[in-house]
């Protein structure tokens, strides 16, 4: 998740695996895969840059590879 600014100044947290483009028309429009538009102060690197963070981030965790995939596994 990444939290970027809508033009009217509220904050808003985007969930960046649904981030399909990004444009800079001159406003950042961030497109979603849902079909969802989003028009935010940050530039259009800044947005790649927190997209890119979160991702790193969240490969930080491993992925269970084998058992049930139960935390309860002992």
């Amino acid at each position: 998740m990444i939290k970027v600014t809508k033009l009217n100044g509220s904050e808003l947290v985007v969930n960046a695996d649904l981030i399909e483009f990004i444009e800079s028309t001159p406003d950042t429009l961030i497109s979603l895969t849902t079909g969802r538009k989003i028009m935010v102060l940050e530039d259009l690197d800044d947005v790649i840059r927190a997209a890119t963070d979160y991702r790193s981030r969240a490969r930080i965790y491993p992925i269970p590879t084998g058992g049930t995939g139960s935390v309860f596994e002992g």
